[in-house]
């Protein structure tokens, strides 16, 4: 299999520039990882945000009250994190916000890629004011500080039907997040660009005429 990229950052342009997850996710489909996309409801702060990186997991629980270590092991998480690594958090039953302005000014400081949160995030405009990509529920206004708290980071984590580890590759666009396996990822980003470049010759095909059943018969392309 020829490499089409020569470095993270030549692979990351290349996702951005052609691919979309749908056609990642059916390459996953293919090798018979049915379950690598996030829960529907995690979505990109605005529609036209992409995020790709590394994953950088991390794990939340409920707590009720007080805390003597208010926000567990959040800063630590936070202050760690590397560039092009992606913040993705889960836990507890998500009755607060997860991410926020600061949190966002410091992992982007760091040059991480961005944040995926399987919760909700707040102060939604000085979040976006720093054009930086966000994947949440949602907004949700209510301090986590009494509520939650980081228990672990960097280490496997279980979001909606998807294992997650560290250094698995991350790519949400418009249409959801998914999840590549870390050592899956250059088979599969190398066959979904080959996918994506198909679909393009199909669709060419049938607006210039060709009927679905015929494009599918002789590109096995849909």
């Amino acid at each position: 299999m020829t490499q089409l990229w020569n470095s993270d950052q030549e692979m990351f342009e290349l996702i951005k520039q052609e691919l979309y997850t749908p056609v990642v996710g059916d390459i996953l489909d293919s090798k018979g990882l049915y379950h690598q996309f996030l829960p529907q409801e995690v979505q990109p702060m605005k529609k036209d945000m992409q995020v790709v990186g590394y994953a950088m997991p991390v794990l939340m629980i409920d707590v009720y009250g007080e805390q003597g270590k208010p926000f567990g092991y959040l800063t630590e998480a936070l202050d760690q994190l590397k560039e092009n690594e992606i913040y993705i958090a889960s836990g507890g039953h998500m009755r607060c916000a997860y991410w926020g302005e600061i949190l966002t000014a410091t992992a982007k400081t760091r040059k991480a890629a961005g944040a995926v949160i399987n919760g909700f995030h707040r102060d939604t405009p000085q979040v976006l004011e720093q054009n930086w990509p966000v994947f949440s529920r949602g907004g949700y206004a209510q301090d986590s500080s009494v509520r939650t708290k980081v228990v672990d980071f960097r280490c496997p984590i279980e979001v909606g039907q998807v294992w997650v580890e560290p250094g698995d590759l991350i790519f949400g666009d418009i249409d959801g997040v998914l999840v590549i396996p870390k050592d899956l990822i250059e088979e599969t980003i190398t066959k979904a660009l080959e996918k994506a470049r198909g679909e393009k010759v199909v669709r060419q095909a049938i607006e210039n005429g060709m009927t679905a059943t015929d494009a599918f018969a002789t590109y096995g392309i849909l």
